[in-house]
């Protein structure tokens, strides 16, 4: 088994940016959609996403907000990726696409396999997101999808390594499990996290 692809979510500062980076994460993603602790502007967004070199994925996060606000944004901020949070169809995918982007679909639901609403990446997440609450990943009855699909939902360095045994993710993806309050991250947490996420890659090789 190769590494994982590894995303650290709700980025709002330089040294959030620099400890990710530094330690490995193959994604970075700033939040923009309102009442979240983690909210960023296009503006923040932007000085944030220059720091980060071309090979690690910047990522836009967004919950139920018009396409129109939903491309200005991105736009604005220069991110390159669309996490969408909500119960958007495929015409909604279908108008962010653009050469260049990619498209990530956030779900709790039960999804088959990735791109049946023509997103690149799917991210199966717990049902409350962002709160840090784990879902049961780890039931016989979960049924891994087919493609590209990131775990995300309760996940911290403790039990990252656990997580992609269970389910055989393609991906992982943290907010609050490296954060040491709500909102706040700490580097600290973000390398131990991106270490034992490798760990697990190692141990299956």
């Amino acid at each position: 088994m190769t590494e994982p692809f590894i995303k650290i979510c709700g980025l709002r500062t330089a040294q959030d940016v620099d400890a990710a980076v530094g330690a490995g994460a193959h994604a970075v993603g700033f939040v923009f959609a309102p009442g979240s602790p983690r909210t960023v502007d296009a503006a923040t967004a932007r000085e944030l996403a220059a720091r980060v070199p071309a090979g690690v994925l910047t990522v836009g996060v967004y919950r139920g907000q018009p396409v129109g606000d939903v491309r200005r944004l991105t736009e604005e901020s220069g991110v390159r990726a669309v996490q969408l949070h909500g119960d958007e169809g495929p015409e909604y995918y279908g108008e962010l696409r653009a050469a260049g982007r990619t498209l990530i679909r956030a779900t709790a639901a039960h999804v088959a396999r990735c791109g049946e609403l023509g997103e690149d990446l799917l991210l199966l997440d717990a049902p409350d997101p962002g709160s840090g609450k784990p879902w049961n990943w780890g039931s016989a009855e979960f049924t891994p999808p087919e493609g590209r699909w990131l775990l995300a939902g309760g996940l911290t360095p403790a039990n990252v390594r656990e997580a992609v045994e269970a389910t055989g993710a393609w991906g992982v993806d943290v907010s609050s499990g490296v954060e040491r309050e709500r909102g706040v991250k700490s580097p600290e947490l973000i390398r131990a996290f991106i270490e034992a996420a490798r760990g697990t890659a190692a141990t299956l090789r």
